[in-house]
């Protein structure tokens, strides 16, 4: 009996060593455990930090060098230009501008396409633009809530000036209605959160638009809110080459973008081209193959119209119209869609090489 208790007595104190010991062993490695995952996770936040930062300097690299080259290296389609100048010659009365670029068939068009004009609504594609870039950069995050206020109330098109002030609307929505409905609160709310006027002017000229800048709140009817053809143009194929945006917030720009209403200008003047006049634009474009994400804007002084143009080859070219007339002119917006019915020869040139010439 007497060694029988002596055995459970040696183990029960041999579980007491073990388990002072096993205490002081992890009182020892467990900081050691948190420092080494600690360290880790800085580590692998400090290389997504620098990894964001390279690719943003790479951009910025790629964007200078797209801004020095000047279009040099790109063939200038003398044939288009002739076409849209005997349209333009027969309303004097307008001052019309337009851009036309094909960064895959490396050419371009232009008509006055560096003067100032009223921007219109066309104003929303830098400013989405300059939103993404900064969702990009983690200075603004998608399910942010924006507050309505008094100031930023917009009159026009939308439905968000309708809602109660202190409503709140998340950025996607608020960025996705600016396009969808061209609404000027939703813009209004934007530019705000953005930084305010002056900051996004400033932003513009930082992603290369020089010509571009906001002087007033929206709807500004007054046309003093001011692009170039040649501007909208670039920033978004700036944008779809890749240049400014990564792949994701590339891919949320092209949702957006489609999401568009409003396709009675380019898309239906690219679908007259075609050979074919429908109210259901979209539909009869992607039966022949195209896809036309645009942004119009109409102040009645002013009717202007951008857009990334798909063709059937995958290849992508940007254009760009504003013309400036009477106000609520018919001939305006005829116009525009007479320039883009022009542009179908040129955009699968390699189908159409005689255009050319």
């Amino acid at each position: 009996m007497k060694s029988y208790l002596k055995v459970i007595t040696n183990i029960f104190l041999t579980s007491i060593s073990l388990s002072v010991l096993l205490g002081s062993s992890l009182r020892i490695v467990g900081p050691i455990t948190q420092r080494s995952n600690a360290n880790r996770k800085l580590n692998l936040k400090g290389k997504s930090r620098i990894s964001n930062e390279k690719q943003l300097q790479i951009r910025k690299s790629k964007l200078k060098l797209f801004s020095n080259d000047k279009l040099e290296r790109f063939e200038r389609l003398e044939t288009l230009i002739n076409k849209w100048e005997n349209l333009i010659i027969k309303n004097p009365d307008l001052q019309v501008s337009a851009f036309f670029l094909s960064l895959d068939n490396e050419i371009y068009a232009e008509v006055k396409s560096e003067i100032k004009l009223s921007a219109a609504s066309t104003l929303k594609v830098p400013i989405l633009i300059v939103l993404l870039t900064m969702l990009d950069r983690g200075e603004i995050f998608w399910n942010e809530d924006l507050i309505l206020t008094e100031e930023t109330i917009g009159s026009g098109s939308g439905w968000m000036a309708y809602q109660e002030v202190g409503e709140k609307f998340p950025v996607f929505e608020v960025a996705t209605e600016m396009i969808r409905v061209s609404d000027n609160t939703a813009t209004n709310l934007l530019i705000k959160r953005l930084g305010g006027i002056n900051i996004v002017n400033q932003k513009f000229k930082e992603i290369g638009l020089k010509n571009t800048q906001i002087n007033n709140y929206l709807p500004d009817l007054d046309g003093t809110n001011l692009t170039s053809t040649k501007d909208l143009s670039l920033a978004m194929a700036l944008v779809d080459g890749g240049y400014l945006l990564n792949v994701n917030s590339r891919d949320i720009f092209r949702e957006i973008m489609q999401k568009s209403n409003t396709n009675t200008l380019i898309p239906s003047g690219i679908l007259k081209g075609l050979g074919k006049e429908s109210k259901d634009t979209d539909y009869h474009l992607s039966l022949k193959g195209y896809l036309v994400h645009n942004k119009t804007g109409d102040i009645g002084i002013s009717y202007s119209d951008t857009a990334l143009i798909q063709a059937p080859d995958n290849t992508r070219a940007f254009a760009s119209f504003i013309v400036k007339g009477p106000f609520n002119d018919p001939r305006s917006s005829k116009l525009i869609r007479d320039l883009s019915a022009e542009l179908v020869p040129f955009l699968m040139p390699s189908q159409n090489s005689s255009t050319r010439d």
